[in-house]
């Protein structure tokens, strides 16, 4: 419904290969996770329904995009970093990795080309953060971790929503 062209600082410091290709002068360098905000907040500005926003660990690790997605009362599933701090418990992939066997669950993300896709599948409710949330949350953030059947030691799939 919408889109925006990422432009590499190489381009945007070079005026004259901007002018070449037709990019106004005014547009300057933006970072992905400012072009992602722009977009959702055009949408949130549009009649189009819109309640919830989906992006990989570019847009996931930016701590400003999420916060402006729960600022907009926007639901989100984004792709974090293992790195990902979490308040109260370190990092996120830290978390996983203490989770009891009972945690995981086998579950399928559907057909691939050699089959079903089977893995291991695992929820966890994050605290509230109290300096955003304040005394009275109006949403719960839940972290979801996909791992490997064939190597459950490996590193997990994060996603935070």
């Amino acid at each position: 419904m919408d889109r925006e062209l990422y432009l590499p600082k190489s381009w945007t410091d070079d005026r004259e290969r901007c002018r070449a290709a037709k990019i106004p002068d005014e547009r300057g360098f933006a970072t992905k996770p400012e072009l992602a905000r722009a977009i959702v907040l055009r949408a949130r500005a549009s009649p189009l329904p819109n309640a919830w926003v989906t992006a990989d660990a570019a847009y996931g690790q930016e701590w400003r995009f999420r916060r402006m997605l729960e600022e907009a009362a926007v639901g989100y599933v984004l792709a974090v970093p293992k790195s990902q701090p979490v308040p109260c418990y370190g990092r996120i992939d830290h978390l996983f990795r203490q989770a009891p066997d009972e945690a995981w669950e086998q579950r399928s993300c559907g057909d691939g080309a050699k089959g079903p896709r089977v893995y291991d599948w695992a929820a966890v409710q994050l605290p509230v953060i109290e300096d955003f949330d304040g005394e009275r949350p109006t949403h719960h953030r839940w972290a979801l971790a996909r791992r490997s059947l064939s190597r459950p030691d490996g590193e997990p799939l994060l996603l935070e929503y």
